[in-house]
């Protein structure tokens, strides 16, 4: 309920903690919703908020995402009315917009008031907000699996698997227009496992592909060409709010970096 969300929350001290916090309750709660009309025959969860719930990754992410694996399954909109029914349910305003006028389907669930009662704004009608992306068209070639999730509340997920998971950070990485402080501690901590991740080369290449990038050699030969283009003092400060250890971004570094991607090649 609302007041287990209020509680949680009112006991942490710093507001970006508490923000991050309040999001991820209520994406636990929409997983779940998701769950119970078995919209994971249909999807399967990836990117960066499944690297937290399934993993554990230390650091908090925005958006839930996902990929489109039954197309005949596919029923986005009746989802999203579930959605809206648990939430108010347990004692939220919430208001759904949906847009599926691209491959990449998006919803925006906002609930009015949370931020306000959370001590987070002095706004009473802005809104905590989560974003839903399901990609109708992704590139083939992803594992999947199917893991029972026990955070804040009890569901199950259909999901990508770890490497299926790095191939689509590694993506991102290479692809986007500006760089993101998370992608690069999310390759840290991929390569900090032991032993260290590799991704899925198939789904990593067809990503790529979509993206017009051909990828024929080593992976890590176009993540070093990034890291000489990369301001690694503003990546760190992107990264650091979404931390559970703040001073975890301190690890950001080239040398560090460079050094993970050669663990492994004997």
């Amino acid at each position: 309920m609302k007041n287990d969300a209020l509680g949680l929350v009112h006991s942490i001290a710093d507001p970006t903690d508490r923000l991050n916090v309040l999001r991820e309750y209520i994406q636990a709660l929409i997983l779940r919703s998701l769950h119970e009309s078995q919209a994971f025959t249909s999807i399967a969860f990836f990117g960066d908020t499944a690297l937290r719930f399934l993993f554990n990754l230390p650091r908090f992410s925005e958006d839930l995402d996902f990929s489109l694996e039954l197309e005949k399954e596919y029923r986005p909109v009746v989802w999203m009315q579930k959605i809206k029914r648990d939430l108010q349910f347990q004692g939220y305003e919430v208001s759904i917009s949906w847009n599926d006028r691209s491959a990449v389907h998006v919803a925006w669930v906002g609930i009015p008031h949370l931020l306000k009662e959370a001590g987070l704004s002095g706004h009473s009608e802005e809104k905590l907000s989560v974003k839903l992306e399901f990609d109708t068209n992704p590139p083939k070639g992803a594992v999947c699996a199917s893991t029972l999730i026990n955070r804040h509340t009890l569901f199950a997920v259909r999901h990508y698997d770890l490497p299926s998971l790095m191939a689509g950070k590694v993506n991102a990485l290479l692809t986007r227009s500006f760089c993101k402080g998370r992608d690069w501690y999310d390759l840290v901590w991929y390569r900090s496992r032991r032993p260290p991740v590799e991704p899925n080369l198939e789904l990593l290449r067809n990503a790529l592909a979509q993206q017009g990038v051909h990828l024929d050699g080593d992976w890590r030969t176009l993540v070093r060409d990034r890291i000489k283009h990369t301001e690694f003092e503003v990546i760190t400060k992107d990264v650091a709010p979404f931390l559970e250890s703040h001073e975890d971004a301190k690890l950001l570094r080239p040398e560090y970096i460079t050094a993970l991607l050669e663990e492994g090649l004997g």
